[in-house]
């Protein structure tokens, strides 16, 4: 199997993905969620992704749909499409699978999946974390992640325009 296909097939449907976590659960792994829109994968996203890959044996990234980042986000944004996000999540190593979401939170997906573990940056130290409440409830644990400094998709943006002008 070619090493684009090995990318391609860590992308799943909601329904794929629910035959592949019967796998997964069967075998007894522990299974990581996070999620976000990774507009731009930057030094931050992959510290991150790789911090909350070592917390257990699966790591599933929810990505928010394009129509869900313009929502959020405003209509200058995402900066890249759904495909291209998903298969630069894809290709790293510690990522397992990518799912995308069409609502503005992956409370539905988190439902869908029901992780073991549940992972956030810092920034969300204290406020309530979309998903915490399905996780807790079935003993699986809310974990938040020192961010790095310095690195946000927002300020890669700002800085390629400062470049650009």
């Amino acid at each position: 199997m070619g090493k684009l296909k090995i990318v391609k097939d860590k992308i799943f449907t909601w329904e794929a993905i629910q035959r592949q976590l019967a796998i997964w659960r069967f075998q007894d792994k522990k299974i990581v969620f996070t999620n976000g829109c990774f507009d731009i994968l930057h030094l931050g996203h992959v510290e991150l992704l790789g911090k909350a890959r070592a917390l257990g044996n699966i790591l599933i990234v929810g990505m928010n749909s394009d129509e869900s980042i313009h929502r959020i986000k405003g209509s200058h944004r995402p900066v890249n499409s759904h495909h291209a996000r998903a298969f630069t999540l894809a290709s790293l190593l510690f990522v397992d699978a990518v799912v995308m979401f069409e609502e503005d939170t992956p409370y539905e997906l988190i439902k869908f999946i029901q992780p073991d573990v549940l992972v956030k940056g810092k920034d969300y130290d204290g406020k309530e974390i979309v998903g915490s409440d399905i996780v807790k409830a079935r003993g699986g644990e809310v974990v938040t992640i020192e961010l790095t400094r310095g690195y946000s998709t927002t300020h890669v943006i700002e800085k390629a325009h400062k470049v650009h002008l």
